[in-house]
């Protein structure tokens, strides 16, 4: 199985290479292949012939995807970058793997959104994983949709990395304790799409991520527990903590057609052991 991941050097792709090693996986990156230049992507395409894409690139900046030239970023790379893709993954007749998130929900269901739930984003940087996920389906028969929330890893800055580098600095935090999700280790997902291909399991939506919801607050003081950090956390509502993107109060994702990954409390305790 040739295997081409884009985005290789970002924290999943990272991940991604190296679960996918026996497989001789290839690796590009912008400097490689400009997902937003179909002819780009094309060339590529036929150079490698891969038997599957998995496309790990994305515009992750949700609140400058709230100025203009952050919507247009966010717009070209989450956007019309995986139509392209998956019209030309259609046209080798090869699979695509995509990643979406959480914040294609509003967070106002109250329960965790299901694979089947109406997507309903209330940001540009949501609008734009949308657009993304529309494209895909609209594009290619053979896909893979993996929504998840909330990713930390080794191979790049991330929520608990911030978290450690500022209770280093010996200050008072403050963490909003009103909108919750579900934290995902990024190598447990590069696991599980490794499983998803290797079982073959049906094309379609899937939501992938460590099971245990959580506000950031509560995560926040689960990683100076585990680290045993002494470091004062103060809770406040997102009103109280204004950010320029609006985020969903409530946007846990239900894993409904794949074996439950283990909970994020036990992924962020191996996960700190790698550091």
């Amino acid at each position: 199985m040739k295997v081409l991941i884009v985005g290789a050097r970002g924290m999943l792709g990272q991940d991604l290479m190296n679960v996918f090693s026996e497989y001789e996986p290839i690796g590009v990156d912008r400097e490689e292949m400009d997902v937003t230049d179909p002819e780009s992507v094309f060339k590529k395409m036929d150079e490698v012939q891969p038997d599957v894409v998995i496309n790990a690139s994305g515009y992750t900046a949700v609140d400058v995807a709230e100025t203009a030239d952050g919507q247009q970023d966010a717009i070209a790379i989450n956007g019309m970058a995986v139509g392209t893709l998956a019209e030309i993954c259609k046209q080798h007749d090869v699979p695509l793997i995509h990643f979406s998130t959480d914040y294609v929900f509003d967070g106002n269901k109250g329960d965790p959104y299901k694979e089947t739930d109406t997507p309903s984003p209330i940001n540009k940087y949501g609008e734009s994983k949308l657009l993304g996920e529309t494209l895909l389906q609209k594009n290619t028969d053979k896909f893979y949709l993996i929504r998840t929330s909330w990713l930390f890893g080794k191979h790049g800055k991330n929520f608990v990395t911030t978290m450690i580098d500022l209770g280093k600095q010996g200050k008072q935090l403050t963490v909003v304790n009103d909108q919750i999700g579900k934290p995902t280790w990024s190598y447990d997902l590069a696991e599980s799409v490794l499983t998803l291909l290797v079982e073959k399991r049906p094309y379609g939506i899937y939501h992938l991520v460590n099971e245990g919801a959580v506000s950031w607050y509560d995560f926040a003081v689960e990683v100076f527990q585990e680290l045993q950090m002494e470091v004062d956390v103060l809770p406040v509502s997102s009103e109280e903590f204004v950010r320029p993107a609006s985020r969903p109060k409530n946007s846990c994702l239900a894993n409904t057609k794949f074996p439950l990954l283990r909970s994020h409390k036990e992924a962020l305790q191996n996960y700190l052991s790698t550091l």
